[in-house]
């Protein structure tokens, strides 16, 4: 039985190596990009099998970048089954009045602009491929349903990946697409760290928040991805227990 590919963006740390670890042990190919070279080999060296993971250092804000990364993964693999749209930054906690038009735009290019970009190419190969579809699992947030205090480009950006997320679902059930958001709360990466150290509430405390082990959101992810594809998770959350989420402050 010939393995399935995945491709996994944001993947030089935190969930996007540790979900490439996770789907590399579950015998899937793996397609790892990012930013940074170095990572991505560091990620690349700890799957489980090198030979069946293709590493694509660059910025998938550009276009012609991520056409190109689409290209060379099936060359690679022949096909594509799933999508792992990962890649994310925070963004600058500060009220609307401090904030630039251009850092608003990072923030959204790299949360919204690169998911849709990743997510039209991924549409195109399920169809035209055969068999036909494949499935997109989206990276959204708690943040795409409830906000943190000063968190404009992050939240709104979060909540329209949800909108992504519905679109493709409805778009692509008639070509076998699926699609699933996973909204994950307070995970122990370099980027969450911050919140078990000490976050802003809503009543203006700064309260260390609990954190869960990354490894739960990587085997959520291959969990999802191996579901056979007239099976649709739309949205799932994972979080620790006791977070400050439902009735946040």
């Amino acid at each position: 039985m010939t393995a399935k590919t995945a491709l996994i963006t944001g993947a030089s740390s935190g969930i996007g190596r540790h979900t490439a670890i996770a789907l590399s042990k579950a015998g899937w190919n793996v397609v790892i990009t990012a930013r940074r070279q170095e990572a991505l080999e560091e990620t690349r060296d700890l799957c489980a099998n090198s030979a069946a993971c293709l590493l694509v250092a660059g910025d998938i804000t550009q276009e012609g970048f991520v056409v190109g990364l689409f290209s060379q993964s099936i060359a690679k693999f022949g096909r594509l089954d799933l999508l792992f749209n990962n890649a994310g930054m925070s963004s600058p906690q500060k009220p609307i009045e401090e904030w630039t038009l251009d850092t608003f735009r990072k923030v959204v290019d790299v949360n919204l602009t690169a998911a849709f970009i990743c997510t039209r190419e991924a549409v195109r190969q399920f169809k035209k491929q055969s068999p036909q579809g494949g499935r997109i699992i989206n990276n959204g947030s708690l943040s795409a349903h409830v906000p943190r205090p000063f968190s404009y480009a992050y939240t709104m950006s979060k909540h329209a990946i949800y909108g992504l997320t519905k679109c493709t679902s409805l778009d692509g059930r008639s070509h076998n697409i699926a699609c699933t958001q996973i909204d994950i709360g307070n995970t122990a990466t370099d980027m969450a760290s911050r919140l078990g150290q000490g976050a802003l509430q809503p009543d203006g405390r700064i309260v260390a928040e609990p954190m869960i082990d990354v490894e739960h959101v990587a085997n959520m992810v291959v969990h999802v991805a191996g579901l056979p594809l007239d099976v649709t998770v739309l949205e799932l959350n994972i979080m620790p227990t006791t977070v400050p989420y439902v009735g946040r402050g």
